[in-house]
């Protein structure tokens, strides 16, 4: 757990410090990192720490058609948030991804293409939102993010107090 905290911290660090310091190369438009995935074993417990103990608000949570999680979203900032989903045979405990919201996913995907990036095309996200997946240097998937106002990312940002 700790490991993840200090990945987290990493990255909402770099997120604020990088764009300082970066060359003609980012991909246009307003970028931003927008969350850190995490599955963790018992998702109650994970859930009760970041809420409770971190004193993160619950953004969202989905639930299957039995009522149990299977994601759920906390938010750390108010554009900035850890996605917590319960481990499984194919996803075990640990850092899953992280994810970059970006302006135009289309053009951002057409960008990463042409520099040689492994990503995926675009496809329709939960309400009001598109993702695409690009693969970084030893297998860290990077999920990018386009979601509109009337998303579940877009509703929680502007109920941000």
């Amino acid at each position: 757990m700790r490991a993840s905290a200090g990945f987290l911290l990493g990255m909402v660090v770099g997120a604020l410090v990088a764009p300082g310091f970066a060359q003609g190369g980012r991909l246009a438009g307003m970028n931003y990192l927008n969350h850190v995935g995490v599955s963790v074993e018992n998702f109650d417990e994970a859930f009760t720490f970041y809420t409770q103990k971190m004193g993160f608000r619950e953004a969202f949570t989905v639930r299957d058609e039995k009522g149990q999680p299977t994601l759920a979203y906390v938010q750390v900032s108010r554009d900035t948030f850890v996605e917590l989903q319960p481990s499984n045979a194919t996803r075990p405990p640990g850092l899953t991804h992280f994810g970059l919201h970006v302006e135009n996913l289309h053009d951002a995907v057409a960008t990463l293409k042409q520099r040689g990036v492994t990503v995926e095309d675009p496809r329709a996200g939960r309400q009001d939102s598109a993702v695409a997946n690009a693969t970084a240097p030893g297998g860290i998937r990077i999920e990018l993010f386009e979601f509109g106002p009337d998303s579940l990312q877009g509703k929680a940002i502007a109920s941000w107090k």
